[in-house]
C-alpha cells in the first residue's frame, strides 16, 4: 500500500520551468558600450591636444617674427618669409603675405643687399600686428 500512496505523489510535481538567462547579451552589450564610450573620449582628447598644438605652433611662429632685428637684412627676409608663410592662415593673413613677401624677395637671391627699406619693415609690422590679433 505504501508504494501506489508515493507514486500518486509523484504525478503531481510539475516539470521545471526555463527561466530566460541574457546575461550573455547583457555582458557583451556593456563591452561594446564601454569601448564606444571609450573610443569617443580618446577621439576627444587628441582632439583637443591638437587644436592645442596647432595653437602653440602659431605662438611659436609669431615670437620668431617678432625676434626678427633686420640687422643682416638677407637672413631676415628669409626667416620673415619662411615664418610669414607658416602663419598666413586664414584669408586676411594670406592676403597680406601676398603683398609682403614680393617686397622681401628683393633681399633675399642677391650676395650683397643693402638695408631693408622702411616701407618693407611697415609692411611686415602690419603683418604681425594682424597674425597677433587673430592668435
Amino acid at each position: 500500500m505504501n508504494d501506489t500512496n508515493i507514486t500518486t505523489q509523484l504525478k503531481d510535481i510539475k516539470p521545471l520551468l526555463e527561466i530566460p538567462d541574457n546575461s550573455f547579451t547583457i555582458y557583451w552589450g556593456l563591452i561594446i558600450f564601454a569601448s564606444i564610450l571609450l573610443v569617443s573620449v580618446l577621439f576627444f582628447v587628441i582632439q583637443k591636444l591638437w587644436v592645442n598644438r596647432k595653437t602653440n605652433l602659431a605662438k611659436g611662429y609669431l615670437k620668431e617674427l617678432k625676434s626678427i632685428d633686420w640687422i643682416d637684412a638677407k637672413l631676415s627676409a628669409y626667416k620673415a618669409t619662411h615664418y610669414a608663410r607658416l602663419l598666413a592662415t586664414d584669408e586676411r593673413k594670406k592676403e597680406l603675405f601676398e603683398q609682403l613677401e614680393p617686397m622681401l624677395e628683393k633681399y633675399k637671391y642677391k650676395k650683397k643687399v643693402d638695408k631693408v627699406d622702411e616701407d618693407t619693415q611697415t609692411k611686415f609690422n602690419l603683418y604681425v600686428q594682424v597674425a597677433d590679433g587673430r592668435i
